[in-house]
């Protein structure tokens, strides 16, 4: 169903017209109680929509048009293990992954739970014996060192709760990412580590992944190297996420040394699978088990709590609200933690792969914008940084603001100072400066023009009591089902990413030309003559 052809979305374009001017001081003096009535609660953690540029009216709307899309009823084929990733005939179910009250959940008539067990009993038997010290390295020596190989999802997403996790972790473990597949990221990481003391995860699905697999070699090719020239030491120093067991054994790697996960878990959304097994080994099995109550805690609010009090499906209503009916185009999230330094990058990915869509469920081109642009640094960073353009640029930029009450450890003042700027930064945006308050200011004349601020900035603040790795759980969940709603809500499938395919095909074809020092006839003029430039500066 076309959602800008609903009655529901034409009441919304109405009531835009209706309000779209209204300031939010307006807004605040209109209803003294707002914050009260504009604020939800959910799986730990609070949402405060009361300075967007909306009313109880367009809440009303917003729920209206939820329920014609059938978004409720949609969350429950998900959960349901119902192949809603039509366009590659699957499942979706990162859900089943953290589903720690172990209710079946069925995919063609068949539980997935026991082999989801199966595989984090796996997990944890392997991180308890690397802890233990028992898992040695082919010397005989202990591992201190752990190196993730992945991109996308198999990444992003241990990375970023790597970070955000990291005080709660194993201090007496070292754990690197590579996944760029510029040899510089390889021979950085690798330049500090040594050999007989390091562990590799190698993560790609297919074992066939470009730049998963270029890393992999030249990490097997380190080591073997660093550990006396023996191939043999591959098996004691590489695990292996994976389903193509042939590649993986072929690789080096032990059979016992392999872990699974299923095609019904999109890369993306794989953070509580397999791919999880670094945040295992560097967190801990008990951080790691704590970080999936915190998302199932979230899956059960998104799934039993009515629309009107949901946090994701609010969420996601705003967010359309301002994407479809104010044509802003981006999504700034603002995170007030330093762990959660890479939370706007991992999430860049699972919004614009999901819901950067321009064709419908039924096929056609879509009239209305899809996916949002989204970026952002932490707090008080990011203030030094783009807030200038949020605060008096030309461009409407909604905000989410994350914020925690309590620091995970105390360093004097600094907590205060910190939430002090999440907090005025909100109210700066909501509220702005006036003329008659710069003048009481006794600012100069000339300069009231560009020291004035019209305010009337929309921003959304999330606030947990302390980030915890069940907090964190929770907020990676709220954002998910927030990116899953408003797909159902633009009636586009957020769980496949043709997008991504084009540009590797291409490279394939490039990539011969490259490596022997050619340029094909089939190519456009302007990459034929970048490739000529490249093969006349190549060799220095």
């Amino acid at each position: 169903m076309n959602p800008s052809s609903t009655p529901e979305w034409h009441a919304l374009a109405e009531h835009y017209e209706q309000i779209k001017d209204l300031h939010l001081k307006e807004l605040f003096t209109l209803d003294p109680d707002r914050a009260g009535r504009l604020s939800f609660e959910g799986a730990g953690w609070h949402m405060d929509l009361s300075k967007n540029r909306i009313t109880t009216e367009t809440l009303d709307l917003l729920w209206d048009l939820a329920r014609v899309m059938r978004v409720q009823e949609e969350a429950q084929r998900m959960f349901q293990g119902e192949k809603i990733n039509v366009t590659e005939g699957r499942a979706v179910l990162h859900v089943a992954l953290r589903n720690i009250s172990n209710e079946p959940i069925k995919v063609d008539g068949v539980d997935v739970m026991p082999g989801v067990n199966r595989v984090l009993a796996q997990m944890r038997e392997f991180a308890h014996k690397l802890h233990k010290g028992e898992f040695l390295g082919h010397r005989g020596k202990p591992i201190k060192n752990i190196v993730n190989i992945g991109i996308g999802g198999s990444d992003l997403g241990p990375l970023m709760v790597y970070e955000a996790l990291k005080a709660y972790g194993k201090r007496d473990l070292h754990l690197s990412f590579i996944s760029n597949i510029d040899g510089a990221h390889s021979a950085e990481v690798l330049r500090e580590l040594d050999p007989d003391h390091t562990l590799f995860i190698v993560a790609s699905k297919t074992f066939t992944t470009q730049e998963t697999m270029t890393n992999a070699e030249t990490a097997k090719a380190w080591l073997i190297q660093g550990t006396g020239g023996d191939p043999k030491a591959v098996a004691k120093h590489f695990v292996a996420l994976s389903t193509n067991l042939e590649a993986v054994a072929a690789f080096g790697i032990a059979r016992q040394n392999i872990f699974e996960f299923w095609d019904w878990v999109g890369g993306r959304y794989s953070l509580t699978s397999a791919i999880g097994l670094p945040l295992m080994l560097g967190l801990g099995v008990d951080v790691f088990d704590e970080l999936r109550a915190g998302f199932f805690q979230m899956d059960r609010h998104f799934l039993t709590s009515p629309i009107e009090k949901n946090l994701p499906i609010n969420l996601a209503l705003v967010g359309l609200w301002y994407n479809n009916f104010f044509g802003a185009e981006s999504l700034a999230m603002l995170p007030y933690s330093q762990y959660l330094h890479r939370f706007p990058a991992y999430f860049q990915q699972g919004d614009m792969e999901s819901n950067g869509k321009g064709t419908d469920r039924e096929g056609n081109a879509v009239n209305y914008q899809t996916g949002p642009i989204v970026w952002g640094e932490p707090g008080t960073g990011g203030q030094h940084a783009f807030y200038q353009l949020i605060h008096q640029g030309t461009k409407l930029i909604p905000t989410d603001f994350i914020g925690f009450a309590a620091p995970v450890e105390e360093h004097g003042d600094h907590q205060e100072k910190l939430m002090s700027n999440f907090f005025a930064q909100q109210k700066a945006l909501a509220f702005g400066k006036g003329i008659e308050e710069l003048k009481a200011e006794k600012c100069p004349e000339e300069l009231i023009a560009y020291k004035l601020f019209s305010g009337n900035r929309p921003s959304t603040a999330l606030m947990a009591p302390k980030l915890t790795p069940k907090s964190v759980g929770a907020l990676i969940a709220l954002y998910e089902h927030k990116v899953f709603v408003q797909g159902v809500l633009w009636n586009i499938y957020s769980f496949d990413q043709w997008g991504v395919e084009l540009g590797k095909q291409l490279a394939k074809g490039v990539l011969k030309d490259l490596s022997e020092g050619t340029v094909s006839k089939d190519h456009d003029s302007s990459t034929a003559s970048l490739l000529k430039y490249y093969h006349l500066h190549r060799r220095g």
